[in-house]
């Protein structure tokens, strides 16, 4: 057999998941003795300054006898984040609909009528 054949015949079960620049593959492979193991590869594109661009990977493999372990971390560290930070997104890098703008553009905001009477939202930071 081949070495593709091999690699061909290891992998059971695949899921890919696309975020942004990276994307996530989750892997079920066969070891040699013929039980499962799990991989989870990062792979993030990067582009030159030509238009070239190319693929940084990084790899981790999960074997059964981590699961339990490896679940229990990754769920407590995502309801840490979660609980501390809550789950909006706060980067806005990372909302879908980011633009870059120069930063010498300035956005210009109307402006109201500030004669009207005190309300709630007037603000005196003279008590700050």
């Amino acid at each position: 057999m081949s070495e593709r054949d091999l690699s061909d015949q290891e992998e059971i079960h695949s899921k890919v998941l696309r975020a942004g620049r990276r994307t996530y593959f989750f892997d079920v492979r066969s070891t040699k003795a013929g039980d499962y193991y799990l991989t989870i590869t990062e792979s993030k594109k990067f582009t030159h300054d030509d238009g070239s661009f190319h693929y940084k990977k990084h790899k981790i493999y999960l074997y059964k006898e981590d699961f339990d372990a490896f679940k229990e971390n990754v769920e407590e560290m995502m309801d840490f984040i979660i609980n501390e930070k809550g789950s909006e997104v706060i980067s806005e890098r990372h909302q879908k609909d980011f633009k870059k703008e120069d930063s010498e553009t300035e956005v210009e905001m109307p402006v109201e009528n500030t004669t009207t009477s005190s309300s709630f939202t007037d603000v005196s930071f003279e008590d700050i």
